[in-house]
């Protein structure tokens, strides 16, 4: 295609093209944050649109005829952009559920700190989880198979040609409710082992009514806690690695099903 001749059908496939990849990348936890200038967003998401789209193939007949038309393929843009961010989206909320949970019960339900990057507020083990399962996300190169899945959603779903199907949206249905699960599996060594010292502080205050559990209580909770979240560094590196693994077949599984083919 060239660049500066544009025809209708050239001008609707760049913006096609252009939501798809903005929606994408503005849902990212790492790069849709309000920390990103909105100016540098926009010019990434023109810089990677003007990559991708010379290459594609979007043949003038499939041109609409009507408006009505277009604007059913934009909405299928703004489906599949959704869709897809959904997928990466997925991981990090499990981790700040699981983190919430963990904060919850060492006691820090009201200790809660401002996410730059979201700008919200969340506990500081949600946060503190939240940024570990973000630099263990970038040094697996999970932002290189997300820009590659990109790549290759244009060539199994052309713009516009997004099949939204029953099947579509079971499977999107499917990843979300990985969430809670995700965070259970997550948070769970840490929801343990600080329950197990909740029941042995009841059992002292139960066998000596005279001590003063609370004294002690809530620094051994904090200290347990924050001791088995040093140790699961390991197991938070295992879960993303495994989800990065499980992400391109995800990303596989949505574009078999949205593809035009699959009507």
């Amino acid at each position: 295609m060239n660049l500066f001749n544009f025809n209708p059908a050239d001008f609707l496939s760049f913006l096609l093209t252009l939501m798809r990849i903005s929606l994408v990348l503005f849902i990212m936890p790492f790069f849709g944050g309000k920390v990103t200038p909105v100016p540098l967003k926009a010019a990434l998401c023109l810089i990677l649109t003007i990559a991708l789209w010379p290459t594609l193939s979007f043949p003038g007949q499939q041109l609409p005829a009507n408006t009505w038309a277009i604007v059913v393929m934009l909405i299928g843009e703004i489906t599949l952009g959704l869709v897809m961010g959904i997928v990466v989206n997925v991981l990090f909320a499990a981790v700040q559920t699981g983190g919430s949970l963990i904060g919850f019960q060492m006691g820090f339900s009201m200790v809660n700190v401002a996410d730059p990057m979201t700008g919200t507020n969340e506990s500081i083990t949600a946060h503190f989880m939240y940024m570990v399962t973000f630099m263990t996300f970038l040094i697996l190169d999970g932002h290189l198979l997300l820009l590659r899945a990109l790549a290759e959603s244009f060539q199994r779903i052309p713009p516009g040609g997004l099949y939204l199907s029953p099947a579509l949206a079971r499977e999107v249905l499917g990843m979300s409710s990985q969430i809670f699960v995700l965070g259970i599996k997550i948070a769970a060594p840490v929801m343990v082992a600080v329950f197990l010292v909740d029941l042995a502080i009841a059992l002292v205050g139960r066998a000596a009514p005279q001590m003063s559990i609370l004294s002690f209580g809530f620094p051994l909770k904090i200290i347990t806690g924050f001791l088995f979240l040093g140790l699961m560094f390991t197991i938070m590196a295992r879960y993303v690695g495994q989800f990065i693994i499980n992400m391109d077949a995800m990303f596989h599984s949505i574009f078999m099903l949205g593809a035009p083919l699959a009507r």
